[in-house]
């Protein structure tokens, strides 16, 4: 049985690997996706400057929890919103070790229906 310090640890490898090949530019900013228990955040990042140009998450929001897939759309929303606003258009998803699945797609897809592409 794995436990949840390994299931953690496995999956910081697995982003490790993915963040090896991507890169967020000025151009095409990285939407980061980290995701607890209880909440999910999202930023995006620009990687040339160490920047984080737009952040949203469950804490910030009036959503009761943060830990489904309403509140997980409802962020991805939120990201997409501010993000247009500051002319971010274009970015690179990453999903930040986590399977595509279940809060990590909703957030994505809701992001994608808001108006960001990736």
């Amino acid at each position: 049985m794995i436990t949840q310090r390994q299931r953690n640890t496995i999956r910081q490898r697995v982003h490790t690997r993915i963040r090896r090949r991507m890169q967020g530019t000025a151009e095409r900013p990285r939407l980061n996706v980290y995701r607890s228990l209880n909440h999910i955040y999202a930023q995006i990042i620009d990687d040339a400057d160490g920047r984080t140009l737009v952040s949203a998450s469950t804490l910030a929001g009036k959503q009761k929890t943060g830990g489904n897939i309403a509140a997980a759309k409802e962020v991805g929303k939120q990201v997409a919103a501010k993000a247009l606003e500051k002319g971010i258009k274009r970015v690179v998803y990453d999903r930040g070790g986590y399977l595509y699945h279940g809060r990590i797609r909703a957030l994505a897809e809701a992001a994608r229906e808001a108006g960001l592409e990736f």
